[in-house]
């Protein structure tokens, strides 16, 4: 028997954006530090017949990711249900892109898909055990508890790292940076799991680069976004990014070095919205001649050489030329 709302789908707990770490203490209980994984979440929830996937958006997954439900079928006990990121590795490095591939690949190739690119299932808690809900214990607690469980797991099933030392956690940040690991989590080992509540706090590790402007959201006069773009090595520039939104001063500043993109210009007039985060309709651009720098933070969430998440002008850098910038080497350039 499993316990009300937890035999799927399964109401899972979220975490609000903060630009610092929080310290030892910060947090109920103490703070607790883990990986921020760059994955799809996934709820596990163990049945007599078997396990169930689920998203947190409420869809059934156990056909996409067969891997993961044999593993767990073989160990995860009934009346169990667990909390995690599924994330599949090429070589030393997270590829979100084979995950997505696995929405979009028809039922007849998942099993080759999960045979060339096996999945990998990242688990940081633990919501009922033997039909229990502890979801009101203490974090401790149920760490505690998942650790015990998962003494003789093997992969595809392995237990997401997980520290209380501040300075061994900034350290996970800065090391797995090159892996695709986007940041930490931050947790109080005194507390509740809450369901669709934002109590624990992510942060994203973010490096500084340079990117050319290739065009903008809003008219030249006023931009109020950028479009970042990279060269290939074949010499095509490629998009690889869109910024938050800017500031009056950066709009400014941006505004007199600026302008209008010359008839050869790569890039069409507008993209779809989702290209780089959601929405679905799209967004039309004015194209600038792509010889304007600028600094950018970006965090490590890249697919395909594009930052998939916003980037952040920092500063325009009047002392750079296109020809300072780093070159994507190929299609799939993650560096």
């Amino acid at each position: 028997m499993l316990p009300a709302g937890l035999a799927g789908p399964v109401d899972v707990a979220l975490a609000q954006a903060q630009d610092r770490v929080p310290g030892p203490r910060a947090l109920p209980g103490g703070s607790t530090y883990e990986p921020k994984w760059d994955g799809f979440r996934l709820a596990v929830v163990g049945h007599a017949d078997g396990a169930r996937l689920w998203s947190k958006s409420g869809t059934d997954l156990t056909a996409r990711f067969p891997e993961i439900t044999a593993a767990a079928a073989a160990a995860v006990p009934e009346g169990t249900v667990l909390d995690g990121e599924v994330v599949i590795w090429v070589g030393d490095r997270l590829d979100f892109g084979l995950l997505q591939r696995r929405f979009t690949s028809s039922r007849a190739r998942l099993a080759d898909e999960a045979r060339q690119h096996p999945a990998s299932y990242m688990v940081f808690d633990l919501l009922a055990v033997d039909g229990q809900d502890v979801r009101p214990q203490p974090l401790r607690v149920r760490r505690a508890l998942l650790d015990e469980l998962a003494r003789d797991w093997t992969p595809p099933l392995q237990r997401s790292p997980v520290t209380t030392d501040e300075q061994l956690a900034q350290q996970w940040m800065r090391q797995y940076r090159p892996a695709g690991i986007e940041g930490l989590v931050v947790k109080g080992a005194g507390t509740p799991y809450e369901p669709g509540r934002r109590r624990w706090v992510k942060v994203k590790g973010r490096e500084s680069t340079e990117v050319v402007v290739g065009a903008v959201v809003g008219p030249i006069s006023a931009p109020t976004a950028v479009i970042a773009g990279l060269y290939q090595a074949d010499g095509r520039l490629r998009m690889v990014g869109r910024s938050a939104v800017l500031t009056r001063g950066q709009a400014h500043t941006l505004a007199r070095v600026l302008t209008a993109a010359r008839a050869d210009h790569p890039w069409p007039d507008s993209i779809a919205a989702n290209l780089f985060g959601s929405g679905r309709d799209r967004v039309t651009l004015t194209r600038v001649e792509p010889v304007v720098v600028v600094e950018v933070a970006a965090d490590a969430a890249r697919q395909h050489g594009v930052w998939r998440h916003e980037l952040r002008v920092l500063r325009l850098r009047a002392d750079l030329t296109v020809a300072d910038l780093p070159v994507l080497q190929r299609r799939d350039d993650t560096g």
